[in-house]
């Protein structure tokens, strides 16, 4: 079944250079990416984006993380795309995530109190398109 995602390039990702070797493992993989941006997130942004995170002890932590530079969000489409870009990230925790995927090669944790793990992917097929929404309007 062919699928929309939002994927995010956090900004992790994008200070440490990554962005290119990302999207290589996207298209590799052969996923469309049919829109493309690179922007700093606002925090009124994130509240929306990560509605169900605010009010949490680590949210302060969060914005700060996802507004410390810019971030390339990306339309990505594919058959399945949902659950092969969630399997291509890797776990949440770029420590626990299994080599080959993007956090367990490209990740690493950090002394900080946000989990900066380099990318974000939908979880559903709602979550996709309430998040595109969001960031593509």
């Amino acid at each position: 079944m062919t699928e929309r995602t939002l994927m995010l390039i956090k900004p992790d990702g994008v200070k440490r250079g990554k962005i290119g070797e990302i999207i290589r493992r996207i298209e590799n993989k052969g996923y469309q990416i049919i829109a493309m941006k690179m922007v700093v997130p606002t925090e009124k942004l994130l509240n929306l984006h990560y509605a169900e995170h605010v009010g949490k002890s680590y949210y302060p932590s969060l914005v700060s993380y996802m507004m410390s530079g810019p971030v390339v969000v990306m339309i990505g489409e594919g058959t399945n795309i949902i659950s092969g870009w969630r399997t291509l990230m890797g776990e949440t925790n770029p420590t626990k995530a299994a080599p080959g995927t993007i956090r367990g090669d490209l990740g690493r944790e950090w002394e900080e109190k946000a989990m900066m793990n380099i990318v974000h992917g939908s979880d559903s097929v709602l979550s996709a398109e309430r998040e595109i929404n969001l960031w593509f309007t």
